[in-house]
C-alpha cells in the first residue's frame, strides 16, 4: 500500500466516525446513548475495515452500510457495530463473546477496548478467513471459534459482555447462563429476513435479567448447528 492509499483510507474512517456520529446523535433517545464513548470512536477510527471485507467490496468499505462477505452473510454497517459495542458498556478489563464472527470487523473493534474477545462462527470458511485476517492485522488477543453460537462458550465463561451479531428468534439461554452478573448482551431478536428488534439484556448482581427494546434493526439469521 503507497502512503497515497492509507493516507485516503484514513480520511475515509474519519469521515465514517463523523457519519456514525451524527447517528448517536440522531437516534439517542431510542438507544440511551447521548455520544459514541471515547473508546468505541477510537476503535472505529483505527480498524482497518478494508482489510476486512471481499476484495471487491474494498472501495465500499467505509460507506456506513453492510456488504456482503459470502455465504449468504453481511459485515454489519458501522453504526450498528458501534452501538453494539457502546450498549455492552466494555472497559479494559472485559472479557467478550461474540457470537457470530463474520468478516471479524465486531471483534476487531472489541478487542481494540477490552481486554479478551473470545468469537464464535460456525461457517468454518468464513470463520478461518476472519481468524487469518485478525492475526494479519496484529490483534492477539481474540481466539476464533468454529461452532454453534447458541450454545456460546461454556469454558471460557462468564463473560463481562455479549455481542450477537446476526438474528435469533428468541434470547438462547445458553447466552444469559454465561452472562457474568452485572454484564449486558446486545442480540438482534426477530424473524428471519422480517425487521427484528436490538435488545440490551442485562443481567443484575442478584442475576435477575431485564430486557430493554432499542432499536428496529435487519440482521441476516442466526444459524444454528446440526
Amino acid at each position: 500500500m503507497t502512503g497515497a492509499d492509507a493516507q485516503d483510507f484514513g480520511a475515509q474512517r474519519a469521515r465514517l466516525v463523523a457519519e456514525v456520529e451524527a447517528m448517536y446523535a440522531e437516534t439517542r433517545a431510542e438507544t440511551g446513548l447521548a455520544a459514541m464513548s471515547s473508546a468505541v470512536r477510537a476503535a472505529l477510527g483505527k480498524v482497518d475495515r478494508h482489510r476486512l471485507v471481499p476484495p471487491e467490496q474494498v472501495p465500499l468499505a467505509y460507506r456506513n452500510h453492510p456488504l456482503p462477505i459470502g455465504h449468504g452473510q453481511t459485515i454489519s454497517q458501522p453504526y450498528i457495530v458501534a452501538i453494539s459495542a457502546d450498549l455492552i458498556a466494555p472497559e479494559p478489563h472485559h472479557v467478550v463473546l461474540e457470537v457470530g464472527t463474520g468478516s471479524g470487523y465486531q471483534a476487531a473493534i472489541l478487542a481494540e477496548i477490552v481486554q479478551r474477545v473470545f468469537t464464535i462462527e460456525i461457517v468454518e470458511s468464513l470463520g478461518r478467513s476472519a481468524e487469518q485476517g485478525l492475526k494479519a492485522l496484529g490483534y492477539r488477543n481474540i481466539e476464533v471459534r468454529i461452532g454453534d453460537g447458541y450454545r456460546g462458550w461454556p469454558e471460557k465463561a462468564p463473560f463481562d459482555g455479549i455481542v450477537v451479531t446476526a438474528a435469533a428468534p428468541r434470547v438462547p439461554q445458553a447466552l444469559v447462563d454465561q452472562l457474568r452478573p452485572g454484564g449486558r448482551m446486545v442480540i438482534p431478536v426477530g424473524e428471519n429476513w422480517e425487521v427484528q428488534q436490538l435488545l440490551v439484556v442485562t443481567k443484575g448482581a442478584d442475576g435477575k435479567v431485564t430486557q430493554r427494546n432499542v432499536l428496529p434493526v435487519r440482521f441476516v439469521p442466526l444459524v444454528p448447528g446440526r
